[in-house]
């Protein structure tokens, strides 16, 4: 389903789309060359892809916002609780920090110490559910817990997991996730869960006639006539960009998110057997090999440096012998 170089070990920085997105892609690129259709066909992708988010991480369609980037669908967020006291990992992925340094008042601990750093003094804990530096995994239940007993919301960057970690959206009272890593989409989707109980503290600030409650009835003139569902958060949709969308996360579903956990896990856990490391619970590894970056570069291995450590990344289109060429690589140079 997938046609790979080998050698591709950086999901966490881009994902390879599945046959099928491309091709629905390259359909809908053909059609807008020629002017063969309008656009409302194309729109489709949109929902579909809504949708499938929405049953990927376990909550209602209606409660999802499609967008851009994660800062984008955490903008009204941000405008909504301005002058809130957050809480962050002190090495948050910025699209879900400076959101909140524009607007309110941010404290940082390590992401290790977060559920136990939630006190009176917090009203919302922001993190990674995934980490991007390092793939670590985020103990979701113990900070919710921790949040809900201090009254405080739980906004939760789901981008370096959703698409091979299972977990409950509905625990949280925001879910960002940008599609172009796990869910292996073209750059440019995005998505937000606001849970119905807190989106009314939110201001609809970008929002256009595709916002309306009525889509093609949103195109000229007042009144204000927004979305009653998170639709009221949306932005007008890059067509091209959810016809491939929609497809690879109906791929990601039809496999199963966990049977894709226990893939990329097993093989992180082989390439982090293979120098020395003990096994891990993530798709992301990090390694300290002196001349990492080279020694991979020259035999032909794409990964990513984050943090000053070479990070590699495992997904459901890595095979065992992608895994041996990286650690040939830093082991025999």
């Amino acid at each position: 389903m997938w046609d790979p170089e080998p050698g591709w070990l950086n999901t966490a920085s881009y994902g390879l789309p599945p046959r099928r997105a491309f091709e629905e892609l390259q359909a809908m690129l053909a059609d807008w060359r020629v002017g063969r259709t309008s656009w409302e066909g194309w729109d489709i992708a949109t929902q579909r892809s809504r949708e499938s988010f929405a049953r990927l991480i376990g909550v209602a369609a209606e409660d999802v916002c499609v967008g851009a980037q994660v800062s984008q669908v955490l903008a009204p967020v941000a405008a909504g609780l301005a002058g809130n006291r957050f809480l962050v990992p002190d090495v948050e992925f910025t699209s879900n920090l400076f959101p909140w340094l524009a607007t309110a008042q941010v404290r940082t601990v390590p992401a290790a110490s977060l559920a136990d750093s939630v006190d009176s003094t917090v009203d919302v804990v922001a993190f990674s559910l995934v980490q991007s530096a390092d793939g670590a995994v985020a103990d979701y239940a113990a900070v919710v817990a921790a949040a809900r007993a201090h009254g405080a919301l739980v906004v939760v960057d789901a981008t370096q997991a959703c698409g091979w970690l299972p977990f409950d959206g509905s625990l949280a009272d925001v879910v960002a996730a940008g599609a172009y890593k796990w869910l292996m989409s073209p750059r440019g989707s995005a998505f937000a869960y606001l849970a119905p109980h807190v989106r009314e503290r939110f201001l609809p600030v970008a929002a256009g006639w595709y916002a309306g409650e009525d889509v093609h009835g949103s195109y000229y003139g007042e009144p204000l006539r927004l979305a009653s569902s998170a639709r009221r958060f949306d932005i007008s949709p890059s067509w091209p960009v959810y016809s491939g969308t929609a497809p690879a996360l109906e791929v990601v579903e039809e496999i199963g998110v966990a049977a894709i956990n226990a893939h990329n896990v097993q093989l992180a856990n082989r390439f982090r057997a293979g120098l020395g490391l003990p096994p891990g619970d993530s798709a992301i590894a990090v390694v300290d090999v002196p001349g990492a970056e080279e020694l991979l570069r020259r035999a032909g291995v794409r990964a990513a440096v984050r943090a000053g450590r070479v990070r590699a990344s495992f997904h459901i289109y890595t095979t065992d012998a992608d895994v041996d060429l990286a650690l040939n690589a830093l082991t025999h140079g």
